[in-house]
């Protein structure tokens, strides 16, 4: 009886206890946003109330689980999430407008008298009643946070896409990736980096809160398993790890602290990262580390590691164009095709160290770890296999290239 007179008095007293609540609350907290429901009702009224008679109507039917209306608070959660707020300052109101909540219901509980162990037992349901609101805000908060950070992959993906676009020299874009490496002064936009690029990359990029930097690095990872996380690469850099190969964008690569805080964060991945470029022509950037991750795979380069175009660019320019550089190694090294495979091997081994030292026995031998006698002996054949070619320049200089091609597939031995 005496609990049901308790429900009847404090489902009297709901509305304007909501009022004073709200008021309270609002003195608090004057920087409170206020959100008007479809009726112009506050929202924060309506849930306060509603919390209200859901505790109190508990009570009156003596239900065990309490009722709460979810989508109220929520919402409540969803809109902190969204405003990039914490829920600590939800929270905080929370358990305000129960400390305020409870004194009215005690002065009722007084009223009507029940038993201070009854009301002990009120105010431990009031607070687990606390707690399920709070839980239902932080699903809402949770799922607006989940919904935000898709939302801004879904644009950060977009960004990468127009940002890594191939253009053609009219200033459009292509898929095509094609072109000089970049720093060899061809194709490259004229003005600041980012000026042939148009507003529509800068308006992608404010939707994400990205500021466009002169130049940029384009990486690309290779997953060391499937459900790898990605790594902690830090404010600034775009990283689309829904590609079979994970992609990165690196503004200002050079700048203080940056390889370092990139070496510790690829920490277990693998991949390259392509030259520095200017940030219109990221996609010359993408093409020079995807060609560095395909030599990878091939064992041609370093695996294990992520590594840095600019610090094997020969590799790269040798072993890229493998068609123009086996023609050219056919035309240059067919004097060696009637000798040995063995005896070849020793020669082109000690013409390149020739070509690269331009010194005599001594020196080719030290480098060769043979006896001079043998490097005079080598010599000779190589004077009566060749001629005068290796005295021209232009010849000398593509035997010394498919040679050093040749070594860096490890097709000849390194000196």
């Amino acid at each position: 009886m005496q609990v049901r007179q308790f429900a009847a008095l404090a489902m009297e007293e709901v509305p304007a206890l909501a009022q004073d609540i709200l008021r309270e609350i609002r003195a608090e907290y004057p920087g409170l946003p206020v959100v008007l429901d479809d009726s112009g009702e506050p929202m924060a009224l309506i849930g306060i109330r509603r919390a209200l008679e859901g505790f109190v109507q508990q009570l009156a039917s003596q239900e065990g689980r309490p009722r709460y209306h979810l989508e109220v608070f929520q919402e409540f959660g969803r809109g902190e999430g969204l405003h990039g707020r914490s829920l600590d300052s939800l929270q905080a109101i929370y358990r305000l407008g129960v400390r305020l909540a409870w004194r009215r219901l005690a002065e009722i509980g007084q009223q009507i008298e029940i038993p201070p162990p009854a009301m002990y037992e009120l105010a431990e349901a009031g607070f687990e009643y606390l707690d399920g609101l709070v839980d239902q805000s932080v699903r809402g908060y949770a799922e607006a946070a989940a919904r935000e950070a898709g939302e801004r992959l879904r644009l950060q993906r977009k960004l990468m896409e127009l940002l890594l676009a191939e253009r053609r020299p009219d200033g459009g874009a292509h898929g095509v990736l094609a072109g000089p490496l970049p720093g060899s002064g061809q194709g490259t936009a004229p003005g600041p980096g980012h000026a042939s690029l148009g507003n529509g990359l800068g308006e992608r990029a404010a939707r994400v809160g990205w500021q466009l930097p002169e130049r940029v690095a384009v990486g690309v990872l290779l997953r060391p398993a499937r459900e790898a996380v990605a790594p902690a690469v830090g404010e600034g850099v775009l990283l689309d790890m829904e590609a079979e190969q994970p992609r990165m964008v690196v503004p200002d690569p050079d700048a203080a602290g940056r390889p370092e805080l990139l070496r510790r964060a690829m920490a277990g991945w693998s991949g390259a990262i392509g030259p520095p470029v200017p940030l219109a022509d990221a996609a010359k950037s993408l093409r020079w580390a995807e060609a560095a991750v395909r030599l990878m795979e091939r064992g041609l380069l370093p695996a294990g590691e992520v590594l840095h175009c600019t610090e094997h660019t020969e590799a790269l320019v040798l072993l890229q164009p493998e068609e123009l550089i086996e023609d050219l190694a056919r035309r240059c090294l067919a004097p060696l095709a009637h000798c040995g495979p063995a005896h070849g091997r020793r020669l082109a081994e000690t013409l390149l160290a020739w070509l690269e030292t331009r010194g005599g026995a001594p020196e080719v031998a030290a480098r060769l770890g043979v006896h001079p006698q043998t490097v005079r002996y080598r010599l000779r054949q190589i004077r009566e296999l060749w001629g005068d070619e290796v005295d021209d320049p232009d010849r000398r200089f593509e035997l010394e290239l498919v040679l050093r091609a040749r070594r860096l597939r490890g097709q000849l031995g390194r000196a």
